[in-house]
C-alpha cells in the first residue's frame, strides 16, 4: 500500500488518523511561492549594492516610471486624434445626405445646417459653423441649401440646424429669434450645441485671437427650451 495514492481506502485511513492529511498543492500555491523567492532574492541582490550602483538602478527605475507615463500618453492623444476625424464645414448636396448624415450619425454626432445664400442670418450661421466646425472635430458640421434637403421648404423657417447623433435626430433649431436674430453670437449656438451634447467642451480647440472661453457660462436660458419643431424628417 502507498500511503500517497489518492485511493479511497486511503481516504478512510487518514479520516481516521491512521495516515497522516495529504497535503495538496495548488496553483496559486506554487505563484505565491515563486513570488516570495523572487521578493527574497530581489532583496538579497540590494543589500549587496554600494551607493553608486543603488545610484544607478534608481536611475533606471526611474526611466521606467517615465516610460510607462509616455507610452500612457500616447495612448490617450491616440484615442483623441481616433475621434478628431473632422475640422471643417462641408458642403454636401441631397445625394449625399444619406451616406453623410443619417449613416454616419452612427458613428459621430453631425450638425446640418439648412441654408440659402440670399438669407443674411444663413450668411451669419455658415460663420459661426465654419469655426465651431475647427473648434470640435470631433463633431461633423455639414451645410446644405434648404430646399436639396427638403423640397418647399419655406425661407422663413432659415437658418435652420438639424442635429443627429446614434443614428437619430436629436435636436432642430428653426431660426435666430431666441437668440436676437442678427445679434445672435457664436456662444449662444455652441451653448444649444453643448446642452444636447453634439459637442464635447474637453476637445474644444481655441481659435488664434480667442480668449479660450468654452461659451458654456450659464446665462439663464434654458437650451432645450422654446423650440419650434417640425417633422422635418418626412421631407428627407
Amino acid at each position: 500500500m502507498n500511503p500517497e495514492e489518492d485511493t479511497e481506502w486511503n481516504d478512510i485511513l487518514r479520516k481516521h488518523g491512521i495516515l497522516p492529511q495529504q497535503i495538496k498543492i495548488t496553483q496559486n500555491d506554487i505563484y505565491d511561492s515563486a513570488v516570495a523567492k523572487a521578493q527574497e532574492e530581489e532583496s538579497t541582490r540590494l543589500e549587496n549594492l554600494d551607493l553608486d550602483e543603488l545610484a544607478e538602478l534608481e536611475d533606471e527605475e526611474d526611466d521606467q516610471v517615465l516610460e510607462q507615463y509616455r507610452q500612457q500618453r500616447l495612448a490617450e492623444m491616440k484615442a483623441v486624434a481616433s475621434k478628431e476625424r473632422f475640422g471643417e464645414l462641408r458642403h454636401i448636396s441631397e445625394p449625399d445626405y444619406k451616406r453623410e448624415v443619417t449613416e454616419a450619425s452612427q458613428e459621430s454626432w453631425i450638425v446640418v445646417h439648412l441654408f440659402r445664400d440670399s438669407i443674411p442670418e444663413c450668411k451669419l450661421m455658415n460663420r459661426f459653423m465654419a469655426e465651431l466646425a475647427q473648434q470640435y472635430r470631433a463633431t461633423k458640421f455639414v451645410k446644405i441649401v434648404s430646399v436639396e434637403c427638403i423640397h418647399n421648404y419655406p425661407d422663413s423657417n432659415l437658418p435652420t440646424l438639424l442635429v443627429y447623433g446614434n443614428g437619430d435626430m436629436r435636436g432642430q433649431l428653426v431660426r435666430l429669434d431666441r437668440f436676437g436674430g442678427m445679434r445672435t453670437k457664436k456662444k449662444d449656438v455652441e451653448k444649444y450645441l453643448i446642452g444636447l451634447g453634439a459637442v464635447d467642451p474637453s476637445l474644444r480647440r481655441t481659435l488664434p485671437n480667442e480668449d479660450g472661453g468654452s461659451g458654456s457660462e450659464d446665462d439663464g436660458d434654458n437650451d432645450r427650451g422654446g423650440q419650434v419643431y417640425f417633422d422635418l424628417a418626412k421631407g428627407i
